[in-house]
């Protein structure tokens, strides 16, 4: 069963930078695409950005972010980053990494059958 543990949240104020991390582990094939969602309070889970596995180029981003995040993956490690730099206080949400089988970037969270757990970021005024 895969499993993806999310670290690196935390609380910081309007500015700041934090990077989470999510190590995947038991991923049994090698063409797959990574992403990460947010929950804020009241709100859907939606999509922050999105990386294939296979081509660290072919990244996508929700137009929020564009600019301030930068997503990445480190093969090697089985891990992926968001670097997050100028935070805003809307970016305060739970954050959660996610895997779906295939090359193909998508934003749609029902194709992504693996969550991690979640890890929440605070972003004060």
């Amino acid at each position: 069963q895969v499993q993806l543990v999310e670290s690196g949240g935390g609380s910081v104020q309007a500015g700041g930078s934090l990077r989470l991390s999510c190590a995947a582990s038991r991923v049994p094939f090698s063409s797959y695409t990574m992403g990460w969602f947010r929950r804020a309070p009241g709100k859907e889970r939606d999509v922050v950005a999105i990386i294939s596995w296979n081509d660290d180029d072919n990244t996508y981003y929700t137009d929020s972010v564009k600019g301030r995040f930068a997503i990445s993956r480190d093969i090697a490690k089985n891990t992926m980053y968001l670097r997050m730099n100028s935070l805003k206080p809307e970016d305060t949400a739970v954050y959660y990494c996610a895997l779906k089988w295939g090359a193909l970037p998508s934003i749609d969270r029902d194709q992504y059958g693996y969550w991690g757990q979640g890890i929440q970021v605070t972003v004060s005024s």
